[in-house]
């Protein structure tokens, strides 16, 4: 799989322990079958020939559409996206190539591809893009993927990596070689991935313009996603920070390499944006995390279907993930993970916090809370860089564990981590009203009207005035024409 970008809680919180499935899968018993009244035979009729069988799915397409909450349905989104990939095949390196695009019901803002020519994109991305030029962008982004044949190459470089580290480490006895080859073999593959993201970008730039469309698109999108990704990182923006080892460019670079190519091809302004078909196009479609699945409002989680809800501290960024609940806050230097596990009633809340979530690091100081609402043991873990604290709270048959970690685990951020622990409860009835689905919404611009006036239709989104100008690549001091169309959400 290559991916084109991932937003979401990064690695220097890791490693925790895998993820189990925080939603429970509901399974549905066969029906048996009635014995038929017997009856006269009918006379012999012709047959007809018994439908093809279906395709089998590739056991990593399915994975992936799993990972990211299965397919969204939207019939006329859907047909959208189809007649954008019709425009680019042609303009194609490899125009005759059987390309599928998916829509994932998933929130966060990714796209990605496999060599079979699925490409899959999220209606997290949908929301954030601003015109069909920017989604094109992306697919044309995976095409080039596809095309260039990364994911081969990039399993081959992979293979060498670990059969010379075996040979150095296992027939020549030599495993210091070993350890240092699989070092120098990570940071070629850090490189060698970041320069395929460079020329997937660049063969993207070219096929949209091939196609028709706005080739500055790619560099208008990539804008919005460092400033939603600033947002949605507790103020961290690391992703605008190079980084030898990161699998990706940096944003900016990113950026400036996009403009540099778009530029070859001609000034601003040529090329179709098409923004008004598209906004059309996604009127309604479903903005932020799907309630079935839990929901994040602001700081405070409530999942109805599970039936509990609990409030982040002050200053959390959350994201809820198909494995788990994410967060961010300060900065980057503090990070939340909620996630649950199947648990017989005879393992203990001690028993389950003391048996390793989070590799290398031992567990200690386990006590029980009391006057919490539901069964509560804390404890406290500490690493190199980090020092964890622990919940693992009881509701019915699951154990929910929450790890919060810091820098710096001082008593105010402790006592923080503390509260926000002690405020996991039952949802109560006015909580369960509040997990609604939000939409994006298409609003015109009356005379008058200014960002703040349409930011404030906004509903179940936290720092409003910022995200209705992200979703509309504004600054604030932006023009706001009476008459043009902005995107909003709304229930």
């Amino acid at each position: 799989m290559i991916s084109w970008v991932f937003l979401g809680l990064r690695g220097r919180v890791t490693p925790f322990a895998r993820a189990l499935a925080a939603v429970l899968t509901l399974l549905v018993a066969a029906c048996a079958s009635v014995e038929p009244v017997v009856s006269p035979a009918p006379a012999p009729v012709a047959m007809p020939a018994p439908p093809p069988p279906k395709p089998a799915v590739d056991p990593e397409k399915r994975r992936l559409m799993q990972a990211f909450g299965g397919e969204y349905f939207d019939v006329g989104v859907k047909a959208y996206l189809d007649d954008l990939l019709v425009r680019l095949a042609p303009a194609s390196d490899a125009p005759g190539a059987p390309y599928h695009v998916t829509l994932l019901d998933s929130p966060v803002v990714n796209a990605f591809a496999l060599p079979s020519g699925d490409i899959f994109v999220t209606r997290g991305l949908l929301g954030l893009a601003g015109d069909g030029a920017e989604v094109a962008a992306v697919m044309a982004h995976e095409i080039g993927h596809i095309t260039a044949k990364h994911a081969a190459q990039r399993a081959e470089l992979e293979r060498q990596g670990k059969l010379f580290s075996r040979i150095s480490s296992e027939l020549l006895a030599r495993p210091d070689q070993g350890e240092e080859y699989a070092a120098r073999t990570k940071l070629t593959l850090a490189r060698f991935s970041r320069e395929q993201e460079f020329e997937a970008d660049r063969i993207g730039i070219r096929t949209v313009a091939k196609a028709g469309y706005d080739p500055y698109a790619a560099a208008r999108f990539l804008d919005k996603l460092g400033r939603w990704s600033a947002l949605h990182a507790g103020g961290s923006s690391q992703s605008d920070r190079p980084d030898m080892m990161a699998t990706h460019p940096s944003t900016p670079e990113r950026i400036a390499a996009a403009v540099a190519q778009a530029k070859q091809i001609g000034a601003k302004g040529i090329g179709d944006p098409a923004r008004d078909s598209y906004l059309s196009a996604i009127d309604g479609l479903a903005f932020g995390d799907n309630p079935a699945q839990g929901l994040a409002i602001e700081t405070l989680f409530v999942h109805p279907k599970l039936g509990f809800a609990f409030r982040a501290p002050d200053g959390f960024a959350l994201e809820n993930q198909s494995s788990a609940l994410i967060g961010v806050g300060e900065s980057g230097t503090q990070a939340l993970r909620l996630d649950s596990i199947e648990a017989p009633s005879s393992q203990t809340l001690e028993q389950a916090l003391a048996s390793g979530w989070i590799d290398g690091v031992e567990t200690n100081s386990i006590e029980t809370l009391k006057d919490v609402d539901l069964p509560t043991a804390v404890a406290i873990a500490k690493g190199e860089q980090w020092t964890f604290r622990l919940a693992a709270v009881r509701l019915g048959s699951r154990i929910y564990r929450l790890i919060f970690a810091a820098h710096s685990l001082s008593a105010a951020v402790d006592a923080r981590f503390m509260t926000a622990i002690r405020s996991f409860h039952r949802i109560t009835n006015d909580e369960n009203g509040l997990a609604r689905q939000a939409h994006v919404r298409i609003a015109t611009a009356q005379p008058g009207d200014d960002s703040a006036s349409l930011a404030t239709r906004m509903t179940g989104v936290s720092e409003g005035l910022d995200t209705f100008l992200i979703l509309n690549g504004l600054e604030r001091n932006s023009a706001i024409p009476a008459g043009q169309r902005f995107k909003i959400v709304a229930p």
